[in-house]
């Protein structure tokens, strides 16, 4: 291919992962898809191999396509099959995030590749609302989906049902019914793609597509300095103990490659910090994506580059019965902040203070066993963005590995018994520096019913570094009613009792006068 024709290949590629998260969104019910928009989309060659992905959830799709490869071995596929899967060790994430996958055959019957959307589910069967409990054990998360197939031909499999409802009687509605439409909207788009360019010629293209791409990530890598660096950065706890839990990493770069040496982390925690090794590469892939050219594709070849080193048991490599959910979340955060630090040095002209280091998660809601109904709310909040070298950080955004909004005001009023009573910047949140970082929020709900809540925060007790000089940004706080709340615990509120939610700032970069030292 030449250049044009390999831009427009690339180009359709991404289109179908585009179209595919817009039917997610629109046909969703719930506030975590078509609000916040907690879901991803991607298109997978026939090996699993990543092919493209919309600007979608980073610790979504880099865990997708590390694990996508496993899961396309797991089954004879057929026309009109699609799997679900959500075991954080068999190719998922946290129990919450839901993937579908589906075969994309030709018109002459061969496989040509997959589809595939994962999205988040507040209600995935968990003992606590909102499924994002403080746990210490796989099973405590919710229901645990191995690879199914949820549909076999195109006909509903009452296994596959059962897997994901939780009863083979129920009917497929609501937000699964919105994935599977996505799904089948992006694997006719793909066939017809496919079709139009013939199964050689679409090989072809993906050749060409993962070859380019590894190009300029081995550019990216060239321009870093070669050389081995180290860099430590702190949990604030693991919500079992208070101690710290430290991520390490040992560095090493030459012009052909990085190695990520995570072997001195820890082992995996009594409490739900523990990451599954596809979450680990997530926080890896992402940060050297950053680095690439903006017209880099999303693609397999991407990743050459980048190795990992592990070591299972590990908390970056967790193994069952091993709680997870915030693995996905709040230790893929840090471990972006701890490779960036070591970065620091490679590439100190470009990589910016720390940025607010948490997802801030919040799940909340009610069951009633008595008559079997419940609602579950859940979302993460925005806070600072670090400064850099030649920027100030943004205030009041999601980062890194979240790329999802705030639910809005009007839709937690009008699908929750809460009210939201102060929703603003937190100025002067952000560290002070040449380029200063951005300002985290401040969000304040009042309980309207009896409920249970669940935080799971980071950045309450260490505080995002600043770089060349900059300050640190402000610690995050949790508030009932007044009161300093763990950064990491569940409890009961009544009708009436407010929760205020304090975001961390974004560190400052450079002293604040004087030229910057990079």
């Amino acid at each position: 291919m030449n250049p044009i024709e390999l831009s427009l290949f690339s180009a359709r590629l991404t289109a179908v992962c585009d179209e595919m998260g817009t039917v997610l969104r629109r046909t969703a019910f719930s506030p975590n898809i078509k609000d916040r928009l907690d879901f991803s989309c991607a298109v997978f060659d026939e090996a699993g191999q990543l092919c493209a992905q919309a600007a979608h959830i980073p610790v979504h799709l880099g865990s997708m396509a590390y694990a996508m490869a496993d899961l396309v071995r797991q089954a004879h596929w057929r026309p009109g099959d699609m799997m679900v899967v959500n075991d954080p060790f068999l190719g998922g994430t946290h129990l919450p995030d839901v993937t579908l996958l589906e075969p994309v055959f030709t018109g002459r019957n061969q496989l040509a590749g997959f589809v595939a959307n994962r999205a988040h589910h507040a209600d995935i069967g968990c003992d606590s609302p909102g499924s994002m409990p403080i746990s210490t054990r796989l099973a405590q998360e919710g229901r645990v989906i191995p690879p199914t197939l949820l549909f076999r031909g195109g006909v509903l499999q009452t296994d596959g049902l059962a897997m994901l409802t939780g009863t083979a009687t129920a009917s497929l509605t609501g937000d699964f019914a919105a994935q599977v439409s996505a799904n089948r909207v992006g694997a006719k788009r793909l066939q017809a793609l496919v079709d139009r360019l013939g199964l050689s010629g679409y090989g072809q293209g993906i050749r060409a597509l993962n070859e380019y791409g590894e190009r300029l990530a081995r550019q990216a890598v060239a321009g870093l300095r070669p050389g081995r660096y180290h860099f430590t950065d702190y949990l604030d706890d693991d919500g079992i103990s208070t101690e710290p839990v430290p991520l390490t990493l040992d560095m090493t770069i030459t012009p052909e490659q990085v190695l990520l040496d995570f072997t001195q982390c820890p082992d995996q925690v009594a409490g739900n910090l523990n990451c599954p090794l596809p979450v680990t590469a997530a926080a890896a892939y992402y940060v050297f994506r950053c680095l690439m050219d903006e017209h880099t594709p999303a693609c397999a070849g991407t990743f050459g580059p980048v190795k990992l080193l592990t070591r299972p048991g590990s908390i970056v490599d967790a193994r069952r019965p091993a709680a997870v959910a915030a693995g996905n979340v709040e230790t893929s955060t840090r471990l972006v902040d701890v490779i960036m630090g070591a970065l620091a040095s490679a590439l100190p002209e470009r990589i910016p203070a720390a940025s607010q280091g948490s997802m801030n998660n919040i799940a909340m809601g009610h069951i009633d066993r008595a008559s079997g109904t419940r609602w579950d709310y859940y979302e993460t909040l925005g806070g600072g963005c670090g400064g850099g070298p030649r920027f100030a950080g943004l205030s009041g955004v999601h980062s890194h590995m979240t790329n999802t909004l705030n639910t809005p005001v009007e839709s937690v009023e009008m699908h929750y018994p809460l009210r939201v009573l102060a929703y603003g910047l937190r100025r002067g949140s952000g560290g002070s520096g040449r380029h200063g970082g951005g300002d985290g929020i401040s969000r304040e709900y009042q309980f309207l019913a009896p409920a249970q809540v669940s935080l799971i925060t980071e950045r309450r007790r260490s505080a995002p570094w600043g770089l060349a000089g900059g300050a640190p940004g402000a610690s995050g706080e949790n508030r009932l009613n007044g009161k300093i709340l763990p950064g990491k615990c569940q409890f009961t509120v009544g009708a009436g009792d407010r929760l205020q939610v304090l975001t961390p700032g974004g560190g400052g970069y450079g002293a604040d006068s004087g030229p910057v030292k990079v």
